[in-house]
């Protein structure tokens, strides 16, 4: 198979589909894998390196997208990239359709097969693709909150950790998932006290079970939610319904009950966000302010650390990158039936149950969609 591996280019967005190991992994196999020049730049991975284990290194996209039977992506296509892509070609990729109703549309009229990173789901019901990126997003959360939260940032000027004689940062996490973990993890271990909320009982007594002291796991509902988002500092919403936009568990009357200067870091914003006053925003221009409290939405932040990130999604998408390539999309995902969870468009219908039900569209089973 000939794969299509191109340079991100959605705002600040270092990371690579693969890394030159993963490369190689496919080049021993016999397949074609074709880079853009530059791709690996942002990740500290040069042309050099990726043609040394076999690539081919393709000076335009353009001629890229033509060849290439699969693209490997890492953020969904941006508009300049729709029209590059054509009928049957499979784009494996983070999609995070269920908001974006355009990029839907646009995907459907090209008739790609796609299949998405955040959806991919084994029979224990892990996302083995999501899990690093929400991992590295989870850790992110609490330090660049803290970054905000001071004068300097705009914030109330509130030390997370506190120091003697002065009470630390309080931290309300909406979302007991490896997002919302991790965050609580970052938030103990800097001092700061955590709330962490979520709906599943036997999940809170596990969470219960492996963090600090400094951490309150709290069954979440209205009220809850409400009181906890009042006494915060700062508000992590780390919110997952698979493939589905994420619930609006706090609205704007909420915000108002936070103080000035607080700090929302809305890390389910790629699927539309779990607070009310959220919006995308971008590494470039990553906040705003609704009512007095900061906003950080950026869709895509484990870009920032883009070496990081390109080496832990590697390890988790090149099996099951190989196992398309070997035996195409059809077998793999008779083989695989987490691949089937991950297939979101085939040949201009939706497959995917979640992203149907948020457009208003019909969800067509994928088999009877490969036939059409």
């Amino acid at each position: 198979m000939i794969i299509g591996v191109p340079k991100e280019i959605k705002d600040q967005e270092h990371r690579v589909a693969m890394t030159p190991a993963g490369v190689q992994g496919l080049t021993a196999r016999g397949h074609q894998v074709l880079i853009e020049r530059g791709a690996g730049q942002g990740a500290g991975m040069g042309d050099e390196e990726y043609a040394a284990v076999g690539a081919e290194v393709v000076p335009r996209a353009a001629d890229l997208y033509a060849r290439a039977e699969m693209i490997c992506k890492v953020k969904e296509p941006q508009p300049s990239e729709y029209t590059s892509l054509r009928a049957g070609q499979i784009l494996f990729a983070f999609l995070h359709l269920a908001p974006e109703f355009e990029l839907t549309r646009s995907l459907l009229e090209r008739q790609v097969v796609g299949i998405a990173y955040e959806t991919v789901e084994t029979d224990d019901g892990r996302k083995p693709l999501l899990e690093p990126m929400s991992e590295i997003a989870g850790r992110m959360a609490i330090p660049i909150a803290a970054t905000y939260l001071s004068s300097p940032g705009g914030g109330r000027g509130v030390l997370l950790s506190g120091i003697a004689g002065v009470p630390p940062a309080t931290v309300t996490i909406l979302g007991g998932g490896i997002v919302g973990f991790h965050a609580a993890k970052m938030a103990a271990g800097m001092g700061a006290w955590a709330y962490l909320l979520d709906v599943d009982v036997s999940r809170m007594r596990s969470l219960a079970a492996l963090l600090p002291p400094n951490v309150t796991t709290l069954m979440s509902n209205p009220i809850t939610i409400e009181e906890c988002v009042k006494r915060a500092d700062v508000l992590v919403g780390a919110v997952l319904i698979p493939g589905a936009k994420a619930p609006r568990l706090v609205t704007r009357e909420m915000i108002k009950l936070m103080k000035p200067g607080s700090v929302v870091v809305d890390v389910s914003v790629d699927q539309g966000g779990c607070v009310e006053t959220t919006r995308p925003t971008t590494h470039s221009n990553p906040i705003y302010q609704v009512d007095g409290v900061i906003h950080y939405c950026v869709a895509n932040m484990p870009g920032a650390f883009g070496r990081t990130s390109t080496f832990a999604l590697t390890n988790v998408t090149l099996p099951y990158i190989l196992e398309i390539a070997e035996r195409g999309w059809r077998r793999a995902a008779r083989a695989k039936p987490e691949i089937v969870k991950g297939l979101n468009l085939v040949h201009g219908h939706v497959t995917y149950p979640a992203v149907a039900k948020a457009h208003g569209m019909e969800c067509v089973p994928w088999e009877e969609a490969a036939k059409r």
